[in-house]
């Protein structure tokens, strides 16, 4: 979502869409200062057994922001060019490249499918998303919605 939409993420979903009341009650716990973190997120998600996508479509309801991605995309402040944490790495393991592509769908690379990698392969998430930079893959879609 544009920058210039900020505070209007329930506009995302088709009107008349609720919010879940328990993951609702989660995210005021976990929030701050409008902004729930990628990380207090997926927290939500495992303790309540929920998707990502249902904190992030209960989140956007509550007009919260999301922040501080995991994958170092976006929400990391004014500091880093466009709040992107993540740099590009110097190179890519061909093996890393091959799994990054084999999972791609319409020329990009989910959110989902790199935290898997990153999982199997015992790797950080954001060095995965590295080499996606370095590879000048696009990566969306998040798994909370927010790109």
């Amino acid at each position: 979502m544009a920058h210039e939409d900020a505070g209007h993420y329930a506009g995302k979903h088709p009107q008349g869409t609720q919010a879940d009341e328990k993951i609702s009650a989660a995210v005021k716990e976990k929030a701050t200062d409008g902004k729930l973190s990628c990380a207090g997120a997926e927290r939500i998600a495992k303790d309540l057994s929920v998707s990502m996508e249902e904190v992030g479509r209960t989140t956007d309801l509550m007009e919260l922001r999301i922040h501080k991605c995991q994958l170092g995309l976006f929400g990391y402040g004014e500091d880093k060019p466009h709040g992107k944490k993540v740099e590009p790495a110097g190179s890519c393991d061909s093996d890393l490249e091959k799994e990054i592509r084999e999972g791609m769908v319409d020329g990009k690379a989910s959110c989902k499918a790199l935290w898997e990698i990153a999982r199997r392969r015992g790797m950080k998430r954001m060095d995965v998303t590295a080499a996606c930079e370095f590879l000048k893959i696009k990566i969306k879609p998040c798994q909370l919605g927010a790109f």
